[in-house]
C-alpha cells in the first residue's frame, strides 16, 4: 500500500513540475466518492496574495502525489476551467462532516477526514471518524477518533456514508492498528487489497 495522506493535509500543497517549478497550490481535493478515488484538485495561485485561479488540476495530469507536493509533468497540466465547474465538482466530492450509518440506520459516527493513497493511485483508502464511544474498544481518546476502511462503504448518498453492520468490527482507534489490521485481513483473504 502507498503512503496514506489525509485529505485535509493536501490543502495548500504546492503543485510542482518535474523541472522543479512551483505553478500553483492545492485549494480543494475533488473526489468521486462513489468510485473511491481523487478526480483532481482545484488550485490557487502561487503566492499568499495571488487570489483564486479559474483553473483545476485533473487527476490524469498528476504525475505523483506525496506529503510535500503534487507533481505534474509541466505547467500545461493545470487546465483553465470555469470556476463554477470546479466548485461543482468539489461540492459533489465533499465527505467531510458526512454522517456514517449502518445499512440498518444505526449511527457509527461522522467523517473527520479522508485518507487517500499517495503515489499514482489516488484511491480513497479509509475514513477518519469521530466514532461512537462503544465502537472504539479501549480508547483513551476523549473524542473517540477511529479509522474505517473504505472497502466497507456500501454507498454515499448526499451527506451520508452507509456501511454494513459488520464494518464496525474493522474500526481501529489508531492509524497503526488500522494499517496492521488491514494487512491481516488481506492475508486471510489471500487477495489484493482493494
Amino acid at each position: 500500500m502507498n503512503q496514506l495522506l489525509a485529505m485535509r493535509s493536501l490543502t495548500m500543497l504546492p503543485v510542482v513540475t518535474l523541472g522543479g517549478d512551483a505553478v500553483a497550490h492545492v485549494k480543494d481535493t475533488l473526489l468521486d466518492a462513489a468510485a473511491g478515488h481523487v478526480t483532481g484538485f482545484s488550485v490557487t495561485g502561487r503566492g499568499l496574495l495571488s487570489g483564486p485561479r479559474r483553473q483545476s488540476l485533473p487527476w490524469p495530469a498528476v504525475h505523483s502525489l506525496g506529503p510535500d507536493a503534487v507533481m505534474v509533468r509541466d505547467e500545461r497540466a493545470v487546465l483553465g476551467l470555469p470556476l463554477s465547474a470546479v466548485r461543482g465538482d468539489a461540492s459533489r466530492g465533499r465527505l467531510l462532516g458526512a454522517r456514517v450509518v449502518t445499512e440498518e440506520g444505526e449511527p457509527v459516527g461522522t467523517v473527520l477526514d479522508v485518507l487517500v493513497e499517495g503515489g499514482t493511485s489516488g484511491r480513497v483508502a479509509a475514513f477518519r471518524l469521530a466514532a461512537r464511544r462503544e465502537l472504539v474498544r479501549g480508547s483513551r481518546h476523549r473524542r473517540h477518533r477511529a479509522y474505517l476502511p473504505r472497502a466497507e462503504a456500501l454507498s454515499v448518498s448526499g451527506r451520508t456514508l452507509v456501511v454494513p453492520r459488520h464494518a464496525t468490527a474493522y474500526v481501529a482507534d489508531d492509524l497503526t492498528g488500522f494499517v496492521s489490521g488491514a494487512g491481516a485481513r488481506h492475508e486471510r483473504a489471500g487477495g489484493v487489497p482493494s
